[in-house]
């Protein structure tokens, strides 16, 4: 999709990456220091209760505007399971480096929260009534990967396997991972992190905005290069 542009300038520190894998293991660290009763209460208080948030039978556009939406952004950053965390933050790290990369630090925090949020949005909706939390940045991480599938559709990232008794460096293509990524989503689907609602439609949505963003991003992008 885009040219590559030579450039003189200094490379810049890329911080959102490291930023959103700090915040999420601080957060996981801190639920996990505390008894089993408050942790289930701070689930129920931040992450996204479909049931708090939307009411089927009220009209939707004024719910919009409850600060009770306010669920949709700290969700983001609660796991209740080591597991769910590292699936989350290795794939993070994965696609979200060389994203951040081309689509700058701001921006792709931007993509990460936003795309989150609107995740969680489209995961209440379809789940509305339900009164479990629908948490973790799976939906973030979705629009991560669906911005780097609009951005390298044609990638190969390197990447350090353990082969026997050492270390080797494969390039593969970003697709093969794209669907290891596919499959554990279906395996949380089914085994589910402990006390959490996981919902097909929010990965979807994510995957989708992560798209339309790169590709609406993409003549702002192309300036970046070129300054």
């Amino acid at each position: 999709m885009f040219v590559h542009v030579e450039t003189r300038r200094r490379p810049r520190w890329h911080w959102a990456t490291v930023l959103l894998v700090s915040v999420c293991v601080v957060c996981f660290v801190g639920l996990a220091m505390i008894p089993a009763p408050q942790r289930i209460a701070l689930l129920l208080q931040w992450g996204t209760v479909p049931a708090n948030i939307f009411d089927a039978h009220e009209p939707l556009l004024p719910q919009l505007t409850d600060p009770a939406l306010l669920r949709l952004f700290t969700a983001l950053f609660i796991h209740v399971t080591w597991l769910h965390l590292l699936g989350n933050l290795l794939f993070l790290v994965i696609f979200g480096l060389p994203g951040e990369r081309t689509l700058g630090s701001l921006r792709f925090l931007v993509l990460f929260v936003i795309g989150g949020v609107v995740a969680n949005l489209i995961g209440a909706l379809s789940l509305a009534g339900v009164r479990l939390p629908i948490i973790g940045c799976s939906g973030a991480v979705s629009a991560v990967v669906g911005a780097y599938v609009a951005l390298f559709p044609r990638a190969r990232l390197g990447l350090v396997l353990p082969l026997g008794l050492y270390l080797q460096f494969v390039r593969v293509p970003a697709f093969l991972l794209i669907g290891i990524w596919v499959l554990l989503q279906l395996l949380f689907s089914y085994a589910g992190p402990s006390y959490g609602a996981y919902v097909w439609w929010a990965h979807i949505g994510g995957f989708v905005f992560g798209v339309g963003f790169a590709l609406f991003s993409r003549e702002a992008i192309a300036r970046r290069l070129r300054g």
